[in-house]
């Protein structure tokens, strides 16, 4: 299948990108966070809004380029592909939320330290997530494969809603118990490092652990998540820039969230919804419609799944609580 972006043609927008994104991080990490600090809400609050300002504005400014290029129509339809893929992610994104909250809960890690292990866990993410994309672009290309994904995703959409959340079990993971094979754990933290060396012996801190628990989660989520955006689009250029905005943005809805995060009780039925649907679309309903179900019936579907969960939980579980 052909695509709008080769990467022979538009390897200088991936460079551009790439050196966009590093700068972003950097000034993160080497100016607004240089000491370790506790992240406020308004602080997190000041950057996910400046997240989300640049992935619409990315988004307004690939439309206008898109259309130019290809036609009105093309754009039109290239630009509301990326605005539902990188809905779907950021909507998908939320699950990691839970799980780092457990993880910092469980390790007992101090609020200051936590951007730091978020910051290395989403770097380490963003190369994953480009795997995953290069390779999910090549299979994409064969039908039965992209049937097989629907039917993956529909089926953990569907296990999501019935099968209730067992919690975390870092002692049982394999990655964290490889870490313990390797090098000694030191009994507490030693600041925001990760690796101490003791009388000529490395030693990883708890921080490590819980930095290595991030990471493998998120290996986890890629397996539904990067599927999922394929639903919506096949361009790789789309599905990698609306992955990276969407990780670029989850630090700061973490610390945003952190307070809160327990009464979205419905929204985990939301997010498997939209699994069962952008499963059914890959496996069933693209092919019904053509080839390509309306990306804005997508985009309405995806946002109303999102919202309606988002408004249960607001309005619903309280009441439910107080019964």
């Amino acid at each position: 299948m052909e695509t709008f972006f080769p990467l022979a043609s538009y390897w200088w927008f991936y460079a551009a990108f790439g050196a966009f994104v590093l700068a972003m991080l950097a000034l993160d990490l080497g100016v607004f966070h240089r000491k370790a600090h506790e992240v406020s809400f308004r602080e997190a609050a000041g950057w996910s809004a400046v997240w989300i300002a640049l992935a619409l504005a990315f988004n307004a400014g690939f439309w206008w380029y898109a259309s130019a290029t290809f036609g009105e129509v093309e754009g039109r339809r290239l630009g509301l592909e990326f605005l539902a893929a990188y809905l779907i992610e950021k909507a998908l994104s939320v699950d990691n939320l839970f799980v780092f909250a457990m993880v910092f809960s469980y390790f007992a890690v101090p609020a200051r330290y936590q951007h730091r292990v978020l910051f290395f866990g989403i770097l380490g993410a963003l190369v994953l997530r480009a795997v995953f994309i290069a390779a999910g672009s090549a299979l994409v290309q064969v039908h039965w494969v992209v049937v097989g994904f629907g039917v993956f995703l529909a089926v953990t959409g569907v296990k999501m809603a019935l099968v209730p959340d067992r919690g975390i079990e870092p002692e049982k993971n394999l990655v964290i118990r490889a870490i313990r094979r390797l090098m000694p754990i030191s009994p507490g933290f030693e600041e925001d490092r990760f690796v101490v060396v003791r009388n000529g012996v490395r030693t990883g801190t708890p921080l490590l652990v819980a930095l290595a628990f991030v990471e493998f989660s998120d290996v986890v989520f890629a397996l539904d998540s990067v599927p999922a955006v394929f639903a919506v689009s096949s361009e790789p250029l789309i599905v990698f820039t609306s992955n990276v905005f969407a990780i670029l943005g989850l630090r700061s809805l973490y610390f945003l969230l952190a307070g809160s995060m327990h009464r979205f009780t419905y929204l985990r039925y939301g997010l498997a919804a939209v699994l069962v649907f952008v499963g059914l679309k890959m496996a069933w309903l693209n092919e019904a419609f053509g080839g390509k179900f309306p990306i804005g019936v997508s985009l309405g579907v995806i946002a109303g799944l999102v919202g309606a969960s988002i408004l249960a939980s607001l309005l619903l579980a309280p009441r439910r609580r107080m019964a």
